[in-house]
C-alpha cells in the first residue's frame, strides 16, 4: 500500500506537471483532505448503528446459527480436514462471522482456523490444499450484509441505500463459486503441486453424513433467491423495505432470543463509534491521493484509455481504480468508492456498481499475507490465481448484477 500512495500522489504531480496544473493539484489535495474528516464525521452514526445491531444479532447466536447451516458445506469442500477437527469448527466460525459482516471477530477466528490446518500438513512452509481453498473462500468476499457501504451510500444523499444488498448477494456468490472452483482446479495443475508427496495424516473415521443435511442451507439459499428475484420484479417497492426490515428483524431475534437489547445494541454502538474515528487518517490519505490525481486529469486520461478494453466485459472504466485497489488495502479500496460516489452519485449506475463490487471483494494480499505470515508458510502455491480470480469475478459479477437488479 505505500507503494501504490506514493505512486498516485508522484504520477498526479507529474501529469500536473505536463498539463500545467499545479495549482488544481495542490487545491485538490487540501479539498481532498478536508472531506474526508467531514466523511468519517458522517459515517459515525452508520456505523455505530450497524454495529450495534450486529452485536445483538452476535448475542442472539447468530453467529452459531450461521455456522451450522454452512458446515454441512463444509465437511464435503475439505475432505482432508476431519468433521470433529478445531480446524473444520474455526473455519465455519470465521465463515460464519464474514457472512455476518463481523469481521473484528473473523479475523483472529480466521488465524485460529489455519493454525488448526497448520497441525495437519505434512510439509510445514508448503500450504495445503486446504489452506488454499479456505483463503480463497476468504478473499472471494462472502458477505451477506454490506452494512459499511450501505452506511456510505445514505451519507451521500442515496435514495435507496440498501438498493446494493440483492446485487451484492448475487455478486459475492459468484465470486466466492470460482474462488472455490479455481482454488479445487489448480490445486491439480503440476505447476502448482507440493514439492514432495503429501503422506496422508492419520485421521479418525469420518462421520456419515448425508444429503438431508444441506437442507438448512438449501432454504437459506432459496430465500436468499427469493430476495433477489422480489427486488428484481418490484424494484424500488421491495429494496426500500430491505432496510427498515434487516433493522426490525436483527433486534427482533435479540428480543426473542432473551438478548438486553438495548444494552447490547449501546455496547456494539460504542465499538462502531471507536472504528470509525480509527479510519480518519486512513481516509485522509487515500481520498488526498486520488483527489490529486482527479485534479491533475490524470484519472480521466486512465479512464479514457482503459475504458474500450474493460467494457467488453462490461465493466465500466470508471469503476477500475477501485478494481485495482481492492484486492491491496481496504481502507483504500474504501476511500476510492467514496470518491466515485461524490463523482458521480451514489443512485447512479457507476455508484451502484463501485458500491456492489466493494462489498463482495475483498482485500486477497492483505488476507494471504497476514494468514499464511501466522504460521510460517512461504510456498503459497496457487493461493494468489485463485484469490485473483474471485476478485475478478467479483468484478464482473458486481457490474452485471448491477444491470440487471437496478438498470
Amino acid at each position: 500500500m505505500n507503494l501504490v500512495f506514493y505512486g498516485i500522489i508522484l504520477f498526479a504531480v507529474v501529469f500536473a506537471g505536463f498539463q500545467g496544473t499545479p495549482e488544481a493539484v495542490g487545491n485538490g489535495a487540501l479539498e481532498a483532505a478536508k472531506g474526508s474528516v467531514t466523511l468519517a464525521i458522517g459515517l459515525i452514526g452508520y456505523i455505530a448503528l450497524f454495529l450495534g445491531l450486529l452485536k445483538v444479532v452476535e448475542e442472539a447466536g447468530g453467529l452459531k446459527f450461521m455456522a451450522r447451516l454452512i458446515r454441512p458445506v463444509l465437511v464435503r469442500l475439505f475432505p482432508d480436514v476431519p468433521p470433529d477437527h478445531p480446524a473444520m469448527g474455526a473455519m465455519v466460525m470465521n465463515m460464519a462471522a464474514n457472512a455476518l459482516g463481523l469481521g473484528n471477530a473473523a479475523t483472529p477466528i480466521g488465524l485460529k482456523a489455519m493454525a488448526e490446518l497448520n497441525r495437519l500438513n505434512t510439509e510445514k512452509g508448503t500450504a495445503t490444499n486446504a489452506m488454499v481453498l479456505f483463503l480463497a473462500i476468504n478473499t472471494s468476499g462472502l458477505a451477506l450484509l454490506p452494512t459499511g457501504i450501505i452506511g456510505l451510500r445514505a451519507l451521500q444523499g442515496s435514495v435507496d441505500p440498501a438498493a446494493i444488498f440483492p446485487t451484492t448477494l448475487v455478486a459475492t456468490s459468484i465470486s466466492t463459486v470460482v474462488g472455490i472452483a479455481a482454488a479445487l482446479g489448480l490445486s491439480r495443475l503440476p505447476m502448482f503441486a507440493r514439492t514432495s508427496p503429501a503422506p496422508s495424516p492419520d485421521l479418525p473415521p469420518r462421520e456419515k453424513t448425508s444429503p438431508a443435511d444441506l437442507i438448512p442451507f438449501a432454504l437459506a439459499a432459496v430465500a436468499m433467491v427469493g430476495l433477489v428475484v422480489t427486488v428484481y420484479i418490484y424494484k424500488e417497492r421491495a429494496s426500500h423495505w430491505i432496510m427498515p426490515g434487516l433493522i426490525l428483524g436483527m433486534l427482533t431475534v435479540g428480543f426473542v432470543r432473551g438478548v438486553k437489547v438495548y444494552e447490547v445494541f449501546v455496547k456494539g454502538a460504542k465499538e462502531g463509534f471507536d472504528l470509525a474515528v480509527m479510519i480518519i487518517p486512513y481516509l485522509v490519505a487515500i481520498l488526498t491521493a486520488v483527489g490529486m490525481l482527479r485534479a491533475s486529469g490524470g484519472l480521466d486520461r486512465m479512464v479514457a484509455l482503459v475504458a474500450p478494453i474493460t467494457e467488453l466485459f462490461g465493466v465500466p472504466g470508471e469503476v477500475l481504480p477501485l478494481a485495482i485497489l481492492r484486492p491491496l488495502s481496504g481502507s483504500g479500496a474504501f476511500g476510492v468508492t467514496t470518491e466515485i460516489l461524490q463523482a458521480h452519485g451514489p443512485d447512479s449506475l457507476i455508484g451502484n456498481i463501485a458500491s456492489t463490487m466493494n462489498g463482495s471483494t475483498e482485500t486477497t494480499f492483505y488476507v494471504l499475507a497476514v494468514y499464511f505470515g501466522s504460521i510460517g508458510v512461504h510456498k503459497i502455491r496457487h493461493a494468489v490465481p485463485a484469490g485473483l480470480a474471485a476478485d475478478f469475478a467479483g468484478v464482473v459479477a458486481s457490474c452485471w448484477a448491477v444491470h440487471w437488479l437496478l438498470s
